[in-house]
């Protein structure tokens, strides 16, 4: 290490190695207390710097380091509790402060985890992670004056690291990048009263997560209080809507509705509502860190005490599937590393005793197969706790009912969810939902699968009238309107359509009021679609290619048209809108559309009402008002109640 200015060595982070160190110390001495002085004098990397503490100056460096440290070895899970005051500057005189490893007094559940379940899992970790980061980054509360002598509470660390020592392989898992998109783009989440029951939703903003609110009549924000806060400035904006003047310039332009076409036009592929391709290359979750590898390593070494593991399993485990022969050489030879650097911590002759593990050399040496023996209680950290099982758990439930993984992989995710369900408490898992998604239809990878491969669909569908239909068809576009997924289907088949399904062609030429022409196209929600199966046409379907805009138009009689006004213009909002039409109006925009459902142009209006300045017709308008006055009220009633 370098030579200080005042002659005292400087700290030094070069090996990575000194929060190994630290949790060596403190493994050894569980369940006793150990002093920061006691500390400083027995983690070898501190010892070198700030000796006994002996002055002010040495005090505040090892408080300064020694809190970076443990905040490290928190966010990979591993807690350090402390109690009596933390430093400062008018404790001169004072050893101020004691800290032990927080081993939790909560068992840990141990699972197994085949190889098929990891990619699943990762994904699901990914997402139970950044649900609870950011619940935890928005419930944090400023910091209140407490007591010196209160004692304190450990750092929180970041779940996950439990489910790293029972599962090895998950860091080197590829998460899908369809997902990695749609999950980092909500970036916080809220707890949602839904039914009765508490819904962990992520959300973009809160425009985003007011529009999931009000899609759920009778719920609301249960926390945190800023959520609360917005969603009721949304309210009251709301309710102070004017009528807005509908007339139409010469000057507007049309939003373009992306869609999957028959016609294979990859622009819109990289719309995350619509595709699902999902790629090969993706986000890796591993973090790269040699530090964090090493508390993967040691975590699972740790849970499995008296095993054998060969290098080069250990090696794929915790650093990826080698390529080549010397690639794997390679990553054997850094696992032998890690083992070594485990097994020489704080070796000043101070420590004796202190390495994480006994292990057995003449085996290791002779045959490359490790066994581990003497983990400091480590052992107890391995595995997932109760609360991140629950998340977990419902984000594997999730995983498997959204439109975010492959059939192949949802499919596994629903065989995983029975087996980590059982080990849930009843009443204990804390559901979850990304905003703007409505679960995939069972009938979304058939129909999508018929577009791309030209087939025809024999599909079994609910009418309006709520009676059930068979009809043979050839489907054309998938798209969303108004957060719905709907299919457009072509129905001039019989040609094309083998004899044995002759019988179901029906193509309808009654003429549709809206645009004079016969029906031969039919729009319907992929939600209706009951059952579907493909076939193969006697011969190439030549389908004309018509915009979703004028699709959309034709899947409904009786829409209604609607007008609203912004306060700016380019707002990201307005682009979502199929096929409305957008014109300059004074500082903001007028933005023209049909509307097909009256109750989700009422909860768009209400989310976006801080942009919002005037809606018509006035129908609309008052039902725009009436609602955001009883959520208003409800939301009184609500706070009195919980006051």
């Amino acid at each position: 290490m370098a030579e200080g200015t005042n002659g005292r060595r400087r700290f030094s982070d070069k090996w990575g190695k000194h929060e190994l160190d630290v949790l060596a110390v403190l493994s050894s001495a569980f369940p006793q207390w150990l002093t920061s002085r006691q500390i400083a004098q027995r983690v070898k990397a501190y010892a070198d710097s700030y000796g006994e503490l002996a002055d002010q100056a040495a005090k505040a460096a090892f408080a300064k380091q020694f809190q970076r440290d443990r905040a490290k070895l928190a966010a990979m899970g591993i807690a350090i509790e402390s109690r009596q005051p933390e430093y400062s500057s008018k404790s001169e005189g004072q050893d101020f402060a004691s800290y032990r490893l927080q081993l939790g007094d909560e068992p840990r559940i141990r699972l197994h985890f085949a190889q098929e379940d990891l990619p699943v899992l990762a994904a699901a970790n990914y997402l139970a992670r950044s649900i609870s980061m950011s619940s935890s980054s928005n419930q944090q509360q400023p910091a209140q004056h407490a007591s010196r002598t209160t004692p304190r509470v450990p750092q929180t660390p970041i779940p996950g690291l439990g489910l790293d020592s029972i599962a090895p392989g998950l860091g080197t898992q590829t998460i899908p990048e369809t997902l990695v998109k749609v999950i980092d783009s909500r970036r916080f989440a809220a707890t949602v009263d839904v039914d009765g029951e508490h819904i962990n939703v992520a959300y973009t903003d809160s425009d985003d997560l007011a529009m999931f609110v009000l899609e759920h009549p009778g719920a609301y924000i249960v926390s945190p209080q800023e959520a609360v806060d917005a969603f009721n400035r949304r309210l009251n904006a709301a309710v102070s809507l004017t009528l807005a003047d509908e007339s139409s310039g010469d000057n507007g332009a049309t939003v373009v509705t992306s869609a999957i076409s028959s016609h294979h036009d990859h622009d819109d592929e990289d719309d995350p509502e619509l595709s699902k391709a999902h790629q090969k290359k993706g986000a890796s979750f591993q973090t790269g860190s040699e530090v964090d590898r090493r508390l993967r390593l040691m975590l699972f070494l740790s849970a499995h005490l008296g095993e054998e593991y060969s290098l080069a399993e250990l090696a794929e485990r915790f650093i990826g599937k080698a390529k080549s022969e010397d690639e794997l050489k390679k990553y054997v030879n850094v696992i032998h590393k890690d083992i070594n650097t485990l097994t020489t911590v704080s070796d000043d002759g101070e420590m004796a005793g202190s390495q994480f593990f006994d292990i057995d050399w003449s085996l290791l040496d002779a045959e490359g197969i490790v066994s581990a023996t003497n983990s400091l209680g480590l052992e107890r950290l391995a595995g997932i706790s109760p609360q991140y099982l629950s998340l977990l758990t419902a984000s594997v439930s999730y995983l498997a009912h959204s439109p975010l993984l492959p059939q192949g992989q949802r499919d596994q995710a629903r065989s995983l969810y029975e087996r980590l369900h059982a080990h849930v408490v009843p009443g204990e898992t804390p559901w979850l939902s990304l905003t703007g998604y409505e679960l995939e239809p069972r009938s979304f990878s058939a129909v999508k699968r018929a577009i791309s491969t030209d087939s025809l669909l024999d599909m079994e569908y609910t009418d309006g009238a709520g009676r059930t239909r068979r009809r043979l068809v050839a489907p054309a576009k998938i798209f969303v309107d108004e957060g719905v997924y709907y299919a457009a289907v072509w129905t001039d088949v019989a040609d094309a359509a083998p004899k044995d399904k002759q019988h179901l062609v029906q193509k309808d030429t009654r003429i549709n009021r809206a645009t004079g022409k016969p029906r031969i196209w039919q729009v319907l929600r992929l939600a209706r679609i009951e059952h579907a199966e493909l076939v193969t046409p006697e011969h190439p379907i030549d389908i004309p290619d018509v915009p979703v805009n004028e699709l959309r138009k034709w899947s409904f009689d009786n829409g209604t048209a609607a007008v609203f006004i912004t306060d700016e213009q380019d707002l990201a909002f307005t682009k979502t809108l199929s096929g409305a039409t957008i014109e300059p109006y004074g500082t903001g925009q007028k933005v023209h559309l049909t509307v097909s459902s009256d109750s989700w142009f009422v909860a768009f209006c209400i989310a976006h009402a801080r942009h919002i300045t005037a809606v018509a017709p006035e129908t609309l308008r008052t039902m725009i008002v009436a609602r955001a006055q009883r959520e208003l009220s409800v939301g009184q009633h609500d706070d009195a109640e919980r006051d």
